[in-house]
């Protein structure tokens, strides 16, 4: 086990809490449960594909930490190339509800903050400006994207 923020904790305060945070609260891990829960067993460059702004060695990182935390478990087969397989254990089982009610919880948040998203499974959302998407460039000013230009062409 890594070390805790803690050296005890008081449950009548909160902490028990805290530690769950502690084991899921990474910037990323939310994301790789996330996956694990709705693909079962994955191997790494299956996951770097999912999430794939997420970077080799921070992605390394986070699985460790939950493997040590007891959430994931890590298969590791004896041939060449290695291939390693990642999947709940029975704690990660028991986050499932957690980690739904997480997700249901943060998109009613966004609708209900109107936060701009994108739908799942699409690429880019309309633009309030017509059905062209648009993307952002370093100043600020928004412009078509490449394949819309080029339909807008036509």
């Amino acid at each position: 086990m890594r070390q805790r923020r803690f050296s005890s904790y008081d449950l009548s305060t909160g902490c028990a809490v805290e530690a769950c945070l502690e084991v899921i609260g990474g910037k990323w891990k939310g994301i790789i449960l996330h996956h694990l829960m709705n693909h079962g067993v994955l191997r790494f460059n299956e996951l770097q594909r999912l999430k794939p702004d997420l970077s080799p060695r921070i992605l390394t990182a986070q699985l460790r930490e939950l493997e040590e935390d007891g959430v994931v478990l890590r298969k590791v087969y004896p041939i060449v190339p290695p291939k390693v397989e990642y999947s709940l254990s029975p704690a990660g089982e028991s986050l499932k509800p957690l980690v739904q009610a997480m997700q249901d919880w943060g998109d009613e948040h966004l609708i209900r903050t109107k936060a701009p998203v994108n739908q799942r499974g699409k690429a880019s959302m309309p633009s309030e400006e017509g059905s062209m998407s648009v993307t952002s460039t370093k100043a600020g000013a928004r412009r078509p994207k490449a394949a819309d230009r080029v339909s807008s062409m036509r």
